[in-house]
């Protein structure tokens, strides 16, 4: 019996250089290449631009592309691939590292002009694919072109500085100082912006910077975050939901199913956008195999994206009844003015102290203040409080989700540290109708709409109805009211998991 012999794809094989500088597989980056139009590999004029190259996945295979689309045009296969290599494919490298590692992938050697590169056309060592060592531009601590930390960036000449050669310029369009038919790509995602311990995106700023160079085409793939949050991702997320050239999108909730032993929350996504062509976008979203779609959908239909389209007609159906938001009843982030790791309190009760819920190191607590300790929201203290953790799951990972964390009944007095989102209401009673809405399906399938990470901050909630506080809510009672069909249930129910109702339950998250 003959073995067969197994040679894998070495760009296949790559480890990560880190959760925010993301390997791309061979076979995602020709997913991403299908959404481009097939006539641009028979084009010998057609321009490429890979503007956050890491292993030259992108290149190499735009140029087995291009190399079968130019067989007729450029037949002799020498003359071809110094064509291909010379005149229509530029990457720019996110670090010298990678800008060898790039070089060797798709020129066959770490210097364009050397002894074993396939293109022999090149003068230079870099070729059309570009690094230069650049520094951040430091204003008040941070820099200018991508919010990083002066602190942890300022480096030393031995140390990466991660100041991207695409982002740190107002002149993009000089690096290689020509037009591109397309600029496709995996950007890196983020950097710490305060020494660590807080994190920035950047893929926003190489998706804007790739639309200043105005190509006919852009394709890059992006962490999900955008959709619906995100440290200052506003005014992208806006921008993204109302730019008519975006005319497809694939979502991968989980992101480990495209990157794999990769966790980055919210899952991925890729797009096309389409310079010269304008309407609606074809959506589909792809999860444990499952694929769905593609739909039609308007981006800008809400303030947020609603990744799976059959949540829409659900939510649609909801929001007719015009209801008050339960978020008028809701507090606001840091409401008492404690973060979560606030640790001015004491464990044991005191004349005149209240009660203070926190969060530690994953378990709930209870520890005592001094009323006159607390400055701020005075007028909620003596509210009864539904809270809520303001961390809950894993932002979709698994289906069924439980979305949020369990509620718990705060009695008056009370107060609690940034651990912490309440709802407040005057009686027991009207908290104890409150704890059952949240723990039902319904509640937390609308919460899950706006949810795209692990945490819920108050706008998380906009979109759940306000109810009478006057009795138990339940699925069916709501279900009922808001005429759902058995379809629209069960989706809902195949989605969230079923929220045990006991007001008796361990303080342990």
């Amino acid at each position: 019996m003959i073995e067969t012999q197994y040679n894998p794809d070495v760009l296949s094989c790559l480890a990560n250089l880190s959760n925010d500088e993301v390997f791309t597989p061979p076979s995602l980056v020709n997913e991403i290449l299908d959404l481009l139009p097939p006539e641009l590999w028979k084009s010998p004029n057609a321009k490429f631009l890979d503007p956050g190259c890491k292993s030259g996945v992108f290149l190499r295979e735009m140029a087995k592309r291009l190399m079968k689309g130019l067989e007729k045009k450029i037949p002799n296969k020498q003359e071809r691939i110094n064509h291909i290599f010379s005149k229509q494919l530029y990457g720019i490298a996110i670090t010298e590292l990678t800008a060898l590692l790039c070089r060797r992938s798709v020129y066959c050697s770490k210097t364009a002009n050397g002894k074993y590169s396939i293109c022999e056309d090149f003068k230079s060592e870099q070729g059309n694919i570009y690094f230069k060592r650049i520094y951040h531009t430091w204003n008040d601590g941070k820099c200018i072109y991508c919010g990083a930390s002066q602190e942890a960036y300022d480096r030393e000449d031995a140390l990466e500085t991660h100041a991207y050669n695409f982002i740190h310029t107002e002149e993009p369009e000089k690096i290689f100082d020509m037009k591109f038919d397309v600029i496709v790509g995996n950007p890196p995602y983020q950097l710490g912006s305060d020494g660590g311990t807080r994190d920035i995106p950047i893929y926003n700023k190489f998706v804007e910077q790739a639309k200043k160079l105005n190509p006919r085409f852009l394709c890059m793939i992006i962490p999900s975050r955008w959709m619906a949050s995100g440290l200052g991702l506003s005014e992208f997320r806006k921008n993204m939901l109302e730019d008519k050239r975006i005319r497809k999108l694939v979502d991968y909730p989980v992101a480990n199913e495209v990157f794999a032993g990769v966790e980055i929350k919210g899952g991925v996504c890729y797009f096309l956008w389409s310079r010269d062509s304008k309407g609606t976008c074809e959506v589909i979203s792809i999860r444990g195999g499952e694929v769905f779609g593609p739909v039609e959908r308007n981006l800008n239909e809400f303030d947020v994206f609603v990744r799976d389209s059959r949540a829409v007609e659900i939510l649609r159906k909801i929001l007719s009844f015009n209801e008050t938001s339960i978020t008028e009843i809701l507090s606001v982030d840091k409401e008492f003015g404690w973060t979560s790791n606030f640790s001015g309190f004491h464990q044991k009760e005191k004349k005149g102290d209240v009660p203070l819920y926190y969060i530690k190191k994953g378990k709930r607590d209870i520890g005592w203040i001094g009323r006159s300790e607390v400055t701020k929201s005075i007028e909620l203290i003596d509210k009864w409080k539904v809270m809520i953790p303001q961390a809950g799951s894993d932002g979709g990972k698994k289906i069924p989700d439980s979305v949020l964390g369990k509620p718990l009944i705060a009695p008056s007095p009370s107060v609690c540290t940034q651990s912490y989102l309440f709802f407040f209401v005057d009686t027991e009673s009207q908290a104890k109708s409150i704890e059952s809405y949240l723990r039902t399906r319904f509640f937390r399938f609308l919460v899950s709409l706006r949810k795209i990470t692990q945490h819920a901050t108050r706008s998380t909630y906009t979109w759940v109805p306000k109810q009478k506080w006057s009795g138990t809510w339940t699925d069916e009672k709501l279900y009922k009211k808001y005429e759902l069909t058995q379809e629209e249930i069960t989706f809902i129910e195949k989605m969230i998991t079923p929220m045990s109702f006991s007001l008796k339950e361990n303080n342990n998250e």
